[in-house]
């Protein structure tokens, strides 16, 4: 049976200290763009910062969340956005749609039946649709912020491509982002213990070093990354 996993309030904080970290959140929206489609669905949105920012671009999107108070919390903040629709949704199920897309941020961690999840993401969208997959990386990097917060695992590309596969769903990109992020990360969370949280060292890091980050990473592809990043296509 699905459940909520992790310290909601904590998730939380965790994600309005992680909203000032602009830089951060615009390169990820632009990764991706190219596979939305006209009508997607986000599994996961959150407080709705990356809702806001691609609903700008779309003519429909819909935004879920899975926690109540967040949900409440979330229908606030995008009740003046006509072209958003806001809904609760907490995987896995059953249901199925006819969405371009799905896209799901730092969520299938969170999840014990991640495979059941990719499928349920899978039979939201229609044939020729992708999925698209961010999740932290490398399993040595699991920390006290990531219990915390409800994570029970991190992953590789082999890993999370082995998981949408096993979902029936076909991959067509995957690749590490944020190598230096996964350092900082590493650091902060697992060293010295802190949660990712709004402070000095996210508004050095997102205004200072990720441009440049993201900038080399679009010349090449780096073998390591904070994150894993994934397009697959529900079959025809």
């Amino acid at each position: 049976m699905a459940e909520i996993t992790g310290d909601q309030r904590v998730q939380s904080e965790v994600l309005e200290g992680l909203a000032t970290a602009v830089n951060h959140r615009r390169w990820f929206v632009e990764l991706a763009v190219p596979y939305l489609g006209d009508n997607p669905i986000e599994i996961g949105s959150g407080l709705g910062d990356y809702a806001l920012e691609w609903s700008q671009l779309l003519p429909r999107f819909t935004a879920t969340e899975a926690d109540p108070d967040r949900l409440v919390q979330l229908k606030e903040r995008l009740a003046a956005q006509p072209g958003i629709d806001v809904r609760q949704m907490l995987l896995p199920h059953h249901e199925r749609g006819d969405y371009s897309a799905a896209v799901s941020y730092n969520v299938l961690e969170h999840i014990d039946d991640h495979v059941g999840a990719l499928r349920s993401m899978r039979d939201l969208v229609r044939p020729g649709g992708a999925v698209i997959i961010i999740v932290p990386a490398f399993q040595f990097a699991m920390s006290p912020a990531d219990v915390a917060t409800g994570h029970v695992r991190r992953y590789t590309k082999k890993t999370l491509g082995a998981a949408m596969t096993d979902a029936g769903l076909t991959i067509e990109k995957i690749h590490y982002a944020n190598a230096l992020g996964l350092i900082g990360y590493f650091m902060a969370t697992k060293v010295f213990r802190l949660m990712p949280k709004e402070g000095p060292m996210v508004k050095v890091y997102d205004t200072l070093v990720l441009p440049a980050t993201k900038a080399a990473e679009q010349l090449v592809r780096p073998p390591f990354g904070q994150s894993v990043f994934a397009v697959a296509r529900v079959p025809a």
